[in-house]
């Protein structure tokens, strides 16, 4: 049975598992402070995702700085050290071949802040409670009775 290749499709466990791997160990070298490039001096970063490609060589890793401080900054200068990082990780996560590293900023915590933003204007509490008013029969209107 051959497989199809599809552009969009979801990885697979073992990318999956790599990627979570890779996150822990990412984090804990960024813990240890290992790194001596300015710009990551005195910042904490958060590793949120690690994607890995399906050939397992590269591996995308989601990063925010603590209170989004020098977003820009930090993501430079991990793409600066990633050469680095990734020896650190070769030392640390038993695999054959250990992916190339590149660093983007996680926009999740933004994303999430706009959506609680929209959810909390106005307008649209007032909409979201009318359901939950007419479920509760509190709509002020009568209902008729079914005997008389």
């Amino acid at each position: 049975m051959k497989r199809e290749h599809q552009k969009n499709r979801e990885p697979g466990q073992r990318q999956l598992r790599i990627g979570e791997e890779l996150r822990h160990a990412l984090s804990r070298i960024l813990q240890r402070g290992e790194l001596r490039d300015p710009d990551l001096q005195d910042v904490a970063v958060t590793v949120t995702e690690v994607r890995v490609s399906p050939d397992l060589k590269n591996a995308t890793a989601y990063v925010m700085p603590l209170g989004g401080a020098r977003r820009a900054e930090v993501v430079a200068a991990l793409s600066r050290s990633a050469g680095h990082l990734r020896g650190q990780i070769a030392r640390e996560v038993p695999l054959r071949f250990t992916p190339g590293l590149a660093f983007a900023l996680d926009t999740s915590f933004d994303h999430a802040s706009r959506i609680n933003e929209l959810l909390h204007r106005p307008e649209v509490e007032r909409d979201l409670a009318e359901p939950e008013a007419e479920e509760s029969g509190e709509t002020g209107k009568e209902t008729p009775d079914k005997d008389g």
